[in-house]
């Protein structure tokens, strides 16, 4: 979580959010009346995760319980009259597929004990009952703030399977050492040393501690990287590769914009002796190249029956940014600000220059809501190309060849008249996804094109793109970049175009797929 003000956040003003919506960048000049314009549909996610009503931010970490994920997220029921009241709870969605969910309301109180508001943490199971609530009780490690500065750990458990919280006193498990951010606890077991292992937000550095009940927590070291913002939301997980090979893999969610590097989710692979992590690399890299892809957790893949599978984690984002994070027109058009990434299917892989990382597709259980199938099959392209289909909430996979070009690739959300759009695909050496000729979260105009490299000599690029009311997600090729990227264009706007610059191009075995969820 940041280290300005939560509820200074929460209190601020909602009302008018849509009229902010100002076009930027050297968009048609037509966007601007339209940016501004009362609301005319609906801006709610078709396939995507949103939060029923007013506020969400942070995920935190899914658990499997009796079949099912349990989903926490950080919620705030007085999201549109802040006041004294202002602040998130934890609330509860279960999902079976991870792509249907059932609200199952507020887990973690706010407001009930003097420390106030609930922030980010971690719930584990505690099947060995080592901190004395039962075998099998769920507990819960979070930051909270009593007066808004001072940030510490606190616990909560629960006896009825993750659905409600009692907390364990007033007083902190972890208390604040005399540092400004002390925040966002990850917990896992060391079943090997038979002990509990956290992970912290300590600003540049990421904290370890041990703890044998849950309840007293010992501090042994810390990983420390500066040059890409406070560091916020750890994680840290084991996972076996394509090749066979384990690794540690560290990662924490930063602002990396001034420094001309992503804000979403910075990630170390190496190796964890239960005290220190020690990276393959000093520089990080990223698991999204998007603008929107923030405070995201990584949680365990888990079959029907519960089988575990080492090879692969699943991955869930909040898709929106602290720069902008009250300009939406969801919540006067919907009432509503908060929607997340689609969760993604996470695997280890081995580069040609021996380096290990992570890439990532949409889950699976996508499969299992496709409502309707739009086969397109191989398209030529030399120039622009509008297509007969129109639609708000889909995905589109297309893999692109061509001997010689410069950039190619997809209008998305396309106005009538060809002024407004999204545009995705690659140009040059990088790929990109661009929001700035539709109406973005982004005023400044600064973020509106996001890149990621690419080696134009492949003469190749597949590309799947998961496009939703307020969302584009782009997977590029194995998925080692994908770039997500919250945008609002006009519910009206539903055109799509393919396009290529300085070349002809086939857009082969192009798929258009629609979900109901």
């Amino acid at each position: 979580m940041p280290g300005i003000s939560r509820r200074s956040l929460f209190v601020a003003s909602v009302v008018g959010a849509a009229g902010a919506l100002l076009p930027t960048g050297s968009r048609p000049a037509a966007a601007a009346s339209e940016a501004a314009a009362a609301c005319t549909g609906n801006y709610r996610a078709e396939y995507h995760f949103t939060v029923p009503d007013q506020w969400m931010n942070d995920p935190q970490r899914p658990v499997w319980i009796d079949g099912e994920y349990h989903y926490y997220y950080l919620y705030n029921p007085d999201y549109s009259t802040g006041g004294t009241t202002a602040g998130t709870a934890w609330r509860l969605a279960t999902s079976t597929d991870l792509v249907s969910f059932t609200d199952r309301g507020i887990a973690v109180p706010k407001n009930t004990t003097p420390n106030g508001d609930v922030w980010s943490g971690s719930a584990v199971i505690d099947t060995g009952n080592t901190a004395g609530f039962g075998a099998g009780a769920v507990i819960v490690l979070a930051t909270m703030a009593p007066d808004d500065v001072t940030q510490a750990q606190y616990l909560y458990y629960s006896t009825d399977g993750g659905r409600t919280f009692t907390n364990h006193g007033t007083a902190p498990v972890l208390p604040n050492p005399g540092v400004r951010d002390f925040r966002d606890p990850k917990v896992i077991r060391d079943e090997e040393r038979g002990r509990w292992v956290m992970t912290l937000a300590e600003n540049d550095k990421v904290g370890f501690y041990h703890s044998a009940d849950l309840e007293s927590w010992t501090y042994v070291g810390g990983f420390i990287k500066g040059g890409i913002g406070v560091l916020e939301c750890p994680d840290l997980f084991r996972i076996q590769a394509e090749d066979g090979t384990w690794k540690w893999v560290l990662g924490v969610s930063a602002n990396g914009k001034a420094s001309g590097l992503p804000s979403t989710y910075a990630y170390w692979t190496g190796a964890f002796d239960g005290t220190t992590f020690t990276a393959d690399a000093s520089d990080p890299q990223w698991l999204d190249h998007g603008w929107d892809w923030y405070a995201a957790v990584t949680f365990e893949k888990r079959d029907a029956n519960g089988m575990l599978d080492p090879a692969t984690r699943y991955a869930i984002g909040w898709m929106n940014h602290w720069d902008y994070a009250n300009t939406t027109p969801t919540i006067e058009c919907d009432g509503f600000n908060g929607t997340d990434s689609i969760v993604r299917e996470v695997t280890l892989k081995r580069a040609a220059d021996g380096a290990y990382y992570l890439a990532s597709q949409p889950v699976a259980g996508l499969d299992g809501h496709v409502s309707r199938t739009v086969d397109l099959g191989d398209l030529e392209v030399d120039g622009a190309l509008l297509l007969d289909y129109t639609g708000t909430a889909y995905e589109l996979t297309t893999e692109i060849t061509w001997n010689q070009l410069t950039g190619a690739g997809l209008q998305l959300r396309r106005s009538s008249d060809g002024g407004r759009h999204i545009d995705a695909g690659i140009y040059g050496d990088y790929a990109f996804v661009n929001r700035g000729y539709t109406v973005s979260p982004d005023t400044s105009g600064r973020w509106q094109e996001s890149r990621s490299p690419f080696d134009p000599s492949a003469r190749t690029v597949r590309l799947r793109i998961l496009i939703d009311r307020t969302s584009v997600e782009m997977f590029v090729d194995d998925g080692r970049y994908v770039h997500s990227t919250e945008a609002f264009p006009d519910p009206a706007d539903t055109g799509l175009a393919l396009f290529t610059i300085d070349g002809s191009a086939v857009f082969r075995n192009t798929v258009i797929r629609e979900f109901s969820v």
